[in-house]
């Protein structure tokens, strides 16, 4: 589609896509120089990690505790289905109800209690430019320093996203600068935690603006510990524009995690396929749009009926218990004592798979590959933690798919494609890497 067609849709659906944009209503090669932090959950080479070092990958759901503050055991139904964060609405004030510094501190005590990790976010600032009732990044911004006695303390378990959406189609050129000057505004009060930052555009950056000036944000925030969220519906209705957008960042060392997405919109219809594949193939986050209470015609956003967790939703189900899907992918934060296993500190491999979080319980054979979460795994310091097989160093090709550490002898039929360990493999330099 075009960019004015994309415009046409978003401005008719803008408060359809806020967070869906408020419709909850009841009715550069490594980026930065700079030592990143190193405490807490902190931001390492374009990788999100604990304080251990062990690697943590979202996965997770919005909650609308904004919109529903009664729904107390939401978090606890969430944590149930396995998800290893949560993401929940807060308001600043500025356009509903406040979310008060004890609501927040509560907030954070269930996640803990529920072991998941919260990502903190502020939706009044959900298409600003556009919309007259949001507010500014700035705005949001002296909200968090406003509660940043609970905040602090909290770096293992709580990610501050600053503002959600905070550009609609109009106005949205200013993210950089404003995103910039909010960040600094949060690093000055002495907030510590990993931050994240939405893009514009209704969260969907068809204009590029945050791909294109990410690098220059991350390095103005002087811990280099800034995560970009990217919110996927209509403008990603192709596996194209999925992997292209999301392999920009893995490839340029940048931080980035799937926000928000669904399996359908009115907006167009996201391939949530290719959105939770990609993101697995990419050790990419994500976090599914919404638990529940989603209404103005969006209702089949819902994962679950009514917040009743015993009734799940074909959009529910498909998240949850699909192929890429929460139920097989998600690994609980280390904090809470998962992901170490048998005592590995994660991380990836050469050859761009993962360190076995079970180390050598995952490799009952001995000869280094094991299997945990249903991908392969490599035992630390075992014949396979080399990256080397046939002479390929590992990593990722543009599609998405790890590189064949075997190279061509995993292909013998020539068409770029091979198989290794249980999983599709591309070629480097052959037809198939693109």
């Amino acid at each position: 589609m075009t960019k004015s067609s994309r415009r046409t849709w978003f401005t008719a659906a803008g408060t359809a896509v806020a967070g869906v944009a408020g419709l909850l209503l009841p009715v550069f090669g490594t980026a930065g120089a700079a030592q990143a932090a190193d405490g807490g959950i902190h931001v390492s080479n374009g990788r999100v990690y604990e304080a251990n070092g062990s690697e943590f990958v979202m996965r997770g759901v919005n909650h609308a505790h904004t919109w529903y503050p009664s729904e107390t055991g939401a978090i606890a139904d969430i944590a149930a289905t396995g998800a290893n964060t949560v993401r929940v609405v807060l308001s600043s004030g500025d356009r509903w109800t406040e979310t008060s510094a004890s609501e927040v501190s509560s907030i954070i005590g269930d996640c803990k209690t529920n072991k998941v990790i919260c990502v903190l976010e502020v939706h009044d600032t959900t298409g600003y430019g556009e919309d007259g009732a949001a507010a500014t990044l700035d705005q949001a911004a002296d909200y968090w320093v406003g509660v940043k006695s609970d905040l602090q303390g909290q770096e293992d378990y709580v990610v501050v996203n600053i503002g959600n959406e905070p550009f609609g189609n109009s106005g949205y050129t200013a993210w950089t600068d404003a995103t910039k000057n909010a960040i600094g505004k949060l690093r000055n009060a002495g907030i510590e935690n990993a931050l994240m930052v939405d893009a514009p555009n209704w969260g969907q950056d068809w204009s590029n603006t945050m791909r294109s000036n990410a690098a220059s944000v991350f390095a103005a925030d002087p811990h280099r510990n800034t995560i970009f969220s990217i919110h996927m519906y209509g403008v990603y209705d192709t596996a194209a524009e999925v992997q292209d957008y999301l392999n920009h960042f893995v490839n340029n060392g940048l931080p980035i995690v799937v926000g928000e997405f669904g399996d359908n919109h009115s907006d167009g219809n996201p391939d949530e396929n290719a959105i939770m594949a990609t993101a697995q193939s990419l050790r990419v986050g994500y976090l599914g749009w919404s638990w529940s209470g989603n209404g103005s015609g969006v209702e089949y956003l819902d994962m679950v009926n009514g917040f009743d967790a015993g009734s799940l939703t074909t959009w529910g189900n498909r998240f949850l218990n699909g192929a890429n899907g929460i139920s097989t992918t998600s690994t609980r934060a280390t904090i809470y004592g998962g992901g170490d296993g048998g005592g590995d500190t994660g991380g990836t491999a050469p050859n761009g798979y993962p360190y076995c979080a079970s180390g050598t319980a995952s490799d009952p054979d001995g000869d280094g590959w094991g299997w945990e979460n249903n991908r392969s795994c490599v035992v630390r310091g075992s014949a396979a933690d080399t990256g080397s097989g046939g002479g390929d160093t590992g990593g990722t090709a543009p599609n998405g798919y790890p590189y064949c550490a075997n190279g061509t002898a995993s292909d013998p039929d020539g068409d770029g494609w091979g198989w290794e360990n249980n999983r599709s493999c591309v070629v480097r330099g052959s037809a198939a890497d693109h």
